[in-house]
């Protein structure tokens, strides 16, 4: 095993017992990225020459005794959404391509605060509008268990970058599911936190919690870790509050109340993700004190979700698309006008609707402990499909209607976490959705600890890893045709 491979928390006591050198784990790192990137396309702005240095003063602090932070000497790789001082930050937008921000955003503040490395930039699409990882700036990233099939998004570089071993935790940030998808479809973890626990002073529409801040890993433990750095009170974010440090304990799950549903009642769920779904399920079942499929009211969610997302697209980009619209991607301008074309009467019956959903998942919550749900509604699909037009031939909405599992959790505003269950019939990843009541992130991550090591024991349910060996051997996936990507 390369040092690259390890888990995270595993490398961190590592390295605080001087038994793995940050050198020797960023370098290990690099090599990686050198080795498998070019089938990816993950990893599109590097900070290696930095990186290295601040793994030399890491090397430093632990041989001279210091006290040393949660994520000391790991290398942490930040979606290119999120500003990192004079590292390229471009959005995955041509407007911003020679981006250089002079300040770090306030959540890679907080992984350098508590010492982790900044590695590198990880590819999103354009502004992060959409489920597919494509932007015009660096093109397309490929799934690792097939380059040709999507990653998801708008997480996506970081879902790869971390099931390839190019750094052992990732950012992400969460909508419509970006978080999620991108961890199901690349087999890794990936958590939607209650909004506000980690903070963004980006937050446009203070009062909205529709878009989170979130961690990425490839295991529970490693995602723990991470939020318990990141999570924390900044009062430039309206709905930050002052808690107390996530505090991670276990669960008997022999005593949870568990409701499962393939669909929410509404999704458009593919019936090879509902057969396989129901296979998981009646094989986790018998963990559980009690199991049987429910599912809270999510009435009039898709429309609730169409018009607040558009909403919250206006107040971004609405004077940008005013005063200059062609410097937005057509995606862009699209939502934009989507958001546009709605009333004031449109927005309060959105808000009405989702208070009505709220209060619901508050009912369901007083019954049961646990809700899993499938993590997407569809398994991976060519990357070159911008989104799913039909699901089992039956048309979609939207762009945006086949993430309806995960906006489903969005608007009711509870903690859910995509955890990796093995494979489906074609050899790609299958994640599950581990949600629970609302404020109880400690206890979701408890939940899926607890299924995780259920399944480590079980190789059809075990995490799945990509071959790097084949991935270090195919060709650039710029070559292929649809890539995208003009980075001359």
């Amino acid at each position: 095993m390369e040092p690259c491979d390890l888990t995270a928390t595993e490398a961190r006591r590592l390295i605080g017992a001087r038994g793995l050198s940050p050198v020797e784990l960023v370098s290990s790192c690099i090599a990686r990225v050198e080795a498998v990137d070019h089938a990816v396309n993950a990893m599109v702005a590097r900070d290696f020459e930095r990186s290295l240095g601040a793994a030399r003063d890491a090397e430093t602090a632990v041989m001279a005794g210091a006290t040393l932070g949660p994520l000391h000497g790991l290398p942490v790789g930040v979606k290119d959404l999120e500003d990192t001082a004079g590292l390229r930050t471009t959005y995955g937008s041509p407007m911003f391509r020679d981006h250089v921000p002079q300040t770090d955003q306030g959540l890679v503040a907080a992984i350098r605060s508590a010492g982790g490395i900044i590695f590198g930039k990880t590819n999103t699409p354009e502004f992060g509008a959409g489920a597919n990882t494509i932007n015009a700036v660096y093109g397309a990233t490929g799934n690792p268990f097939d380059p040709l099939k999507s990653a998801a998004g708008s997480s996506g570089g970081s879902a790869v970058a971390l099931a390839t071993g190019m750094v052992p935790l990732a950012t992400g940030s969460d909508m419509g599911g970006s978080l999620r998808n991108p961890a199901a479809f690349c087999g890794i973890v990936g958590m939607r936190p209650s909004a506000g626990l980690v903070p963004s002073e980006k937050r446009q529409l203070g009062a909205s919690g529709l878009s989170v801040l979130g961690p990425m890993a490839r295991t529970v433990p490693d995602l723990a870790l991470m939020l318990g750095a990141i999570g924390r009170y900044d009062p430039r974010d309206m709905l930050a509050a002052p808690l107390d440090p996530l505090r991670v304990g276990t669960v008997d799950t022999g005593r949870l109340r568990v409701a499962f549903t393939a669909d929410f009642g509404f999704a458009p769920t593919s019936r090879a993700v509902r057969d396989l779904f129901a296979a998981r399920m009646a094989q986790l079942a018998p963990a559980f004190a009690h199991a049987e499929p429910a599912a809270p009211d999510c009435a009039g969610a898709d429309d609730a979700f169409a018009v607040l997302r558009a909403v919250n697209f206006l107040a971004g980009f609405g004077a940008t698309f005013r005063s200059d619209p062609n410097r937005l991607g057509a995606n862009i301008r699209a939502n934009v006008e989507e958001g546009l074309g709605y009333s004031a009467a449109d927005v309060a019956r959105a808000m009405t609707i989702q208070t009505h959903i709220y209060q619901a998942w508050q009912a369901f919550f007083q019954r049961y402990d646990v809700l899993i749900a499938p993590s997407v509604t569809t398994a991976p699909r060519p990357w070159t499909e911008l989104f799913p037009t039909e699901i089992d031939g039956v048309a979609t909405r939207s762009y945006y209607h086949w993430l309806a599992l995960a906006y489903a959790v969005t608007l009711a505003g509870h903690p859910s976490l995509s955890l990796p269950l093995g494979r489906d019939d074609n050899g790609m990843p299958f994640g599950v959705q581990i949600i629970t009541a609302r404020h109880t992130d400690a206890m979701t991550i408890a939940v899926a600890a607890a299924i995780e090591t259920i399944a480590q024991g079980d190789p059809a349910l075990a995490r799945p890893i990509p071959d790097i060996a084949a991935l270090r051997s195919m060709p650039p996936l710029r070559d292929t045709p649809g890539f995208g990507a003009d980075i001359s």
